[in-house]
């Protein structure tokens, strides 16, 4: 399972304990958390059942906002968003939108498009 333009790795610790030290890291450097939904009790509430799953999104509009004033659309992948999820081998996987392929698909700059990069804060996060 590795779908084009997504990374994904295995967390050593659970889905709410990977999103809660994601959750830190990003506060601790000033990231604003738009939203963090628990996808489990959100199906719950509907009588569906489904393994542990959380989301946030996340950003920084002083890195963020080069970004969309050189292409609009790249407001489509912005903020930036990760999930953690438990699969039926009990392991936990991460994924999230890797940087080169954002780049790629609005033809951004090098120099816009460096904060996007979400791979040096899951090396953090994963440990």
């Amino acid at each position: 399972m590795n779908p084009q333009g997504i990374t994904i790795k295995v967390s050593p610790y659970t889905v709410k304990e990977t999103i809660d030290h994601l959750q830190a890291i990003l506060q601790s450097n000033g990231v604003t958390i738009y939203a963090r939904i628990n996808q489990q009790d959100e199906l719950q509430k509907t009588g569906q059942v489904i393994l542990p799953l959380e989301f946030i999104l996340f950003g920084n509009p002083k890195s963020g906002g080069p970004i969309m004033v050189e292409n609009p659309m790249a407001a489509l992948d912005l903020p930036l968003k990760v999930i953690a999820w438990q699969g039926s081998d009990q392991k936990v996987l991460v994924a999230y939108n890797s940087a080169a392929y954002i780049k790629e698909r609005h033809s951004l700059s090098d120099h816009v498009s460096a904060p996007i990069d979400l791979d040096p804060l899951m090396i953090k996060v994963l440990g």
